[in-house]
């Protein structure tokens, strides 16, 4: 069953809506196919939000720089019989 572009882009637009709510892409995909959507269509809409949101997000040009700076831990411990006999 056909419904065409605009159909898709609907559906597109209320997973899009919702998702930025907090939704998940599971959750919206089965509530659609409850509601007599046919899950076909509704995986199209998924994939072209997935391609729409793709678009929008932005560009890293610089990678991060990760340095570790691990300093050494140095405990002064009492040997075991000076503690027990209080040495």
């Amino acid at each position: 069953m056909k419904y065409g572009k605009n159909y898709l882009q609907q559906l597109a637009d209320y997973l899009k809506n919702n998702l930025k709510k907090g939704y998940t892409k599971e959750s919206l995909k089965w509530a659609l196919v409850n509601q007599g959507h046919s899950k076909l269509e509704v995986e199209k809409a998924i994939r072209l939000v997935d391609a729409e949101l793709a678009s929008e997000a932005p560009v890293l040009k610089t990678k991060p720089v990760i340095t570790y700076n691990i300093e050494p831990v140095v405990e002064n411990k009492k040997p075991f019989w000076k503690r027990f006999f209080g040495f």
